[in-house]
């Protein structure tokens, strides 16, 4: 019969590193937190003009401004390609219209429909997390300027 461990036996384990703890596990982003940076996007974009590269790479680069543990900005076109992506620059310059994620939901098509029929929203779907290199439950907050659609997102 396998022993139980006892209480003192758990804390040097914590200490240790042998269990996870909650204390390491950095806290997730808020719908408050994706809705702000989803708004300073918004305001990046106009602040732009016409002229958007350096914005793009600074949120392509994981600049701290767009990318905050699990939460950060992505710009799509209209069409369905990436403009700026915070968490995974090679999708840079893909069209992912027929993107779908685990479940077979057409997100990103979704997702440009909605932009342009409601201008702001609130999307789920199902996507990897960057940090845990997990597929989580995700909700993605976006809004359309002009012809780009910016979006961040918390993962549930």
């Amino acid at each position: 019969m396998p022993s139980i461990p006892t209480v003192p036996a758990l804390v040097l384990a914590l200490a240790a590193g042998f269990l996870p703890t909650l204390a390491s596990a950095e806290p997730k982003a808020t719908a408050a937190e994706a809705t702000a940076m989803v708004k300073k996007g918004v305001a990046a974009i106009k602040a732009g003009g016409k002229d958007h590269d350096k914005l793009f790479a600074e949120v392509t680069a994981k600049d701290a401004k767009w990318a905050d543990r699990d939460l950060y900005l992505v710009v799509y076109g209209l069409d369905g390609s990436v403009k700026a992506h915070g968490a995974n620059a090679k999708l840079v310059g893909n069209n992912l219209m027929d993107m779908l994620d685990i479940d077979g939901k057409p997100y990103i098509k979704e997702r440009i429909e909605l932009a342009k029929s409601k201008g702001a929203f609130w999307q789920d779907y199902k996507f990897t997390n960057p940090t845990s290199k997990k597929i989580e439950p995700k909700s993605m907050y976006c809004e359309k300027v002009d012809e780009l659609v910016a979006c961040a997102g918390i993962y549930k």
